[in-house]
């Protein structure tokens, strides 16, 4: 049994970033001036050239130390911290909110409320001949 450390397959990585971009490969291939089968062929390699690897990761919106570092793992895990930070905070809006979410609904009723007062009033102005 080998210790040996497989090197990095980096066309899989490109492959599975644009995937989970949801990027088919005519966009890429479009966003890179190239041909479909171009990058299926640049998918289907263990090595990808450097000045290349940095025109693939800007058009995938990635640096390239996140394509040659990209696992499967890093995915899940990525995904369960944020599935944890999602149950601990109870929302995930809970950081980016600015303001008390009641305060505004307390708001849309009082106002729902005034505009409910004044249609009572105009009517009784109409039934009793303004």
């Amino acid at each position: 049994m080998s210790t040996a450390i497989k090197p990095k397959h980096i066309g899989r990585n490109i492959s599975r970033i644009r995937e989970l971009k949801d990027m088919k490969q005519e966009a890429l291939a479009q966003a890179l001036g190239m041909s479909q089968q171009a990058i299926s062929v640049i998918e289907n390699s263990e090595t990808v050239d450097e000045q290349k690897l940095i025109e693939i990761a800007k058009a995938l919106e990635v640096s390239v130390e996140a394509i040659k570092n990209f696992s499967d793992e890093g995915v899940v895990n990525y995904f369960n911290s944020f599935h944890d930070n999602v149950v601990t905070t109870g929302s995930i809006f809970a950081t980016n909110c600015t303001f008390n979410p009641l305060d505004k609904v307390v708001e849309l009723y009082e106002r729902l409320v005034q505009a409910e007062k004044e249609k009572v009033e105009y009517l009784e102005k109409l039934l009793n001949g303004k």
